[in-house]
Protein backbone atom coordinates (compact mmCIF):
# COMPACT_ATOMS: atom_id res chain seq x y z
CA UNK A 1 0.00 0.00 0.00
CA UNK A 2 1.45 3.52 -0.78
CA UNK A 3 1.91 6.09 2.21
CA UNK A 4 2.12 2.60 4.31
CA UNK A 5 5.13 2.22 7.28
CA UNK A 6 7.64 -0.10 5.97
CA UNK A 7 6.42 -0.26 2.02
CA UNK A 8 7.05 1.79 -0.98
CA UNK A 9 4.84 2.06 -3.31
CA UNK A 10 5.40 0.28 -6.62
CA UNK A 11 6.16 3.41 -8.10
CA UNK A 12 9.14 4.32 -6.85
CA UNK A 13 10.29 0.94 -6.60
CA UNK A 14 9.69 0.65 -10.58
CA UNK A 15 11.12 3.97 -11.03
CA UNK A 16 14.39 2.96 -8.94
CA UNK A 17 14.63 -0.36 -11.37
CA UNK A 18 14.67 1.95 -14.41
CA UNK A 19 17.59 4.03 -13.29
CA UNK A 20 19.77 1.30 -12.15
CA UNK A 21 19.03 -0.46 -15.49
CA UNK A 22 19.52 2.88 -17.56
CA UNK A 23 23.01 3.24 -15.53
CA UNK A 24 24.20 -0.94 -15.95
CA UNK A 25 23.94 -0.52 -19.33
CA UNK A 26 25.74 3.14 -19.71
CA UNK A 27 28.37 1.82 -17.84
CA UNK A 28 28.48 -1.66 -20.35
CA UNK A 29 28.33 1.55 -23.46
CA UNK A 30 31.17 3.21 -21.56
CA UNK A 31 33.47 -0.11 -21.47
CA UNK A 32 33.04 -0.56 -24.71
CA UNK A 33 33.39 2.80 -25.71
CA UNK A 34 36.93 3.04 -24.00
CA UNK A 35 37.85 -0.44 -25.43
CA UNK A 36 37.10 0.74 -29.23
CA UNK A 37 39.64 4.10 -27.80
CA UNK A 38 42.50 2.37 -26.94
CA UNK A 39 42.66 0.68 -30.38
CA UNK A 40 41.34 -2.96 -29.47
CA UNK A 41 43.22 -4.64 -32.35
CA UNK A 42 45.96 -3.60 -30.38
CA UNK A 43 45.10 -5.16 -27.16
CA UNK A 44 44.52 -8.35 -29.79
CA UNK A 45 47.76 -8.55 -31.11
CA UNK A 46 49.43 -9.01 -27.42
CA UNK A 47 46.40 -10.66 -25.44
CA UNK A 48 43.87 -13.61 -26.25
CA UNK A 49 40.35 -12.35 -27.36
CA UNK A 50 38.71 -14.67 -25.09
CA UNK A 51 40.79 -12.94 -22.14
CA UNK A 52 39.10 -9.75 -22.64
CA UNK A 53 35.53 -11.63 -23.20
CA UNK A 54 36.32 -13.39 -19.32
CA UNK A 55 37.05 -9.62 -18.14
CA UNK A 56 34.21 -8.29 -19.29
CA UNK A 57 32.02 -11.31 -18.00
CA UNK A 58 33.58 -11.30 -14.93
CA UNK A 59 33.09 -7.36 -14.31
CA UNK A 60 29.47 -7.55 -15.55
CA UNK A 61 29.21 -10.56 -13.31
CA UNK A 62 30.36 -9.00 -10.63
CA UNK A 63 27.97 -5.54 -11.11
CA UNK A 64 24.94 -8.18 -11.24
CA UNK A 65 25.48 -9.65 -8.01
CA UNK A 66 26.15 -6.68 -6.52
CA UNK A 67 22.71 -5.08 -7.77
CA UNK A 68 20.82 -7.98 -7.36
CA UNK A 69 21.66 -8.61 -3.66
CA UNK A 70 21.11 -4.78 -2.86
CA UNK A 71 17.40 -5.21 -4.70
CA UNK A 72 16.34 -8.75 -2.96
CA UNK A 73 17.68 -7.00 0.64
CA UNK A 74 14.60 -8.02 2.89
CA UNK A 75 13.34 -4.97 4.12
CA UNK A 76 12.91 -5.09 8.37
CA UNK A 77 9.49 -4.32 9.32
CA UNK A 78 8.60 -3.08 13.02
CA UNK A 79 4.67 -4.03 13.69
CA UNK A 80 4.03 -2.37 17.27
CA UNK A 81 0.85 -3.65 19.05
CA UNK A 82 -0.54 -3.21 22.53
CA UNK A 83 -0.76 -6.62 24.52
CA UNK A 84 -3.02 -6.91 27.63
CA UNK A 85 -0.70 -7.72 30.44
CA UNK A 86 -2.59 -9.44 33.72
CA UNK A 87 -2.17 -7.92 36.99
CA UNK A 88 0.48 -9.65 39.44
CA UNK A 89 -1.35 -11.89 41.81
CA UNK A 90 -4.07 -14.16 41.61
CA UNK A 91 -6.78 -14.10 39.59
CA UNK A 92 -10.12 -13.35 41.47
CA UNK A 93 -13.30 -13.35 39.20
CA UNK A 94 -15.67 -10.39 39.15
CA UNK A 95 -17.99 -11.38 41.54
CA UNK A 96 -20.23 -8.18 40.71
CA UNK A 97 -20.64 -9.04 36.72
CA UNK A 98 -21.24 -13.18 37.68
CA UNK A 99 -23.66 -11.54 39.61
CA UNK A 100 -25.44 -8.93 36.66
CA UNK A 101 -25.16 -12.13 34.42
CA UNK A 102 -26.74 -14.50 36.46
CA UNK A 103 -24.25 -16.75 36.48
CA UNK A 104 -24.48 -19.64 39.36
CA UNK A 105 -21.22 -20.70 41.34
CA UNK A 106 -21.66 -24.17 39.35
CA UNK A 107 -21.85 -22.31 36.32
CA UNK A 108 -18.50 -20.95 36.74
CA UNK A 109 -16.98 -23.25 37.52
CA UNK A 110 -18.03 -25.58 34.63
CA UNK A 111 -16.95 -21.52 32.61
CA UNK A 112 -13.20 -22.11 34.18
CA UNK A 113 -13.14 -25.54 33.15
CA UNK A 114 -14.02 -25.20 29.83
CA UNK A 115 -11.08 -22.64 29.43
CA UNK A 116 -8.90 -25.06 30.67
CA UNK A 117 -9.62 -27.04 27.60
CA UNK A 118 -11.51 -29.73 28.91
CA UNK A 119 -14.66 -32.00 27.34
CA UNK A 120 -17.73 -32.31 28.57
CA UNK A 121 -16.51 -35.48 30.19
CA UNK A 122 -13.29 -34.58 32.12
CA UNK A 123 -15.90 -31.73 33.54
CA UNK A 124 -18.31 -34.19 34.56
CA UNK A 125 -15.18 -36.47 36.29
CA UNK A 126 -13.76 -33.71 38.19
CA UNK A 127 -17.25 -32.29 38.96
CA UNK A 128 -18.58 -35.80 39.73
CA UNK A 129 -21.72 -34.81 37.79
CA UNK A 130 -23.13 -36.48 34.47
CA UNK A 131 -21.97 -35.54 31.39
CA UNK A 132 -25.52 -34.50 30.33
CA UNK A 133 -25.66 -32.13 33.22
CA UNK A 134 -22.58 -30.46 32.45
CA UNK A 135 -24.47 -29.50 29.04
CA UNK A 136 -27.53 -28.78 30.69
CA UNK A 137 -24.94 -25.76 32.60
CA UNK A 138 -22.61 -24.91 29.11
CA UNK A 139 -26.09 -24.46 27.23
CA UNK A 140 -27.66 -22.34 30.04
CA UNK A 141 -24.35 -20.44 30.44
CA UNK A 142 -23.97 -20.29 26.59
CA UNK A 143 -27.39 -18.10 26.75
CA UNK A 144 -26.04 -15.99 29.77
CA UNK A 145 -22.58 -15.07 27.65
CA UNK A 146 -24.96 -14.62 24.66
CA UNK A 147 -22.91 -17.22 22.74
CA UNK A 148 -23.45 -20.05 20.73
CA UNK A 149 -19.81 -22.08 20.99
CA UNK A 150 -17.63 -22.67 23.98
CA UNK A 151 -14.71 -20.99 22.42
CA UNK A 152 -16.77 -18.08 21.99
CA UNK A 153 -17.62 -18.34 26.12
CA UNK A 154 -13.95 -18.68 26.85
CA UNK A 155 -13.60 -15.32 25.02
CA UNK A 156 -16.31 -13.24 26.19
CA UNK A 157 -15.82 -14.84 29.86
CA UNK A 158 -11.97 -13.28 29.75
CA UNK A 159 -13.94 -10.08 28.51
CA UNK A 160 -15.44 -9.99 31.39
CA UNK A 161 -12.90 -10.67 33.54
CA UNK A 162 -14.77 -14.28 34.70
CA UNK A 163 -12.02 -16.12 33.96
CA UNK A 164 -8.28 -16.20 34.01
Amino acid sequence: MPGSPGREGSGALHSRTVKRAVLYGLLGGVLIVFLELNEYAHFVRFYRVEVYGGLLAVVFTALGLAFGLGWSRRREVVVVREVPVRREGPFVPAGERLRELGITEREHEILTLVAEGLSNREIGERLFISENTVKTHTSRLFGKLGVQRRVQAVQRGRELDLVP
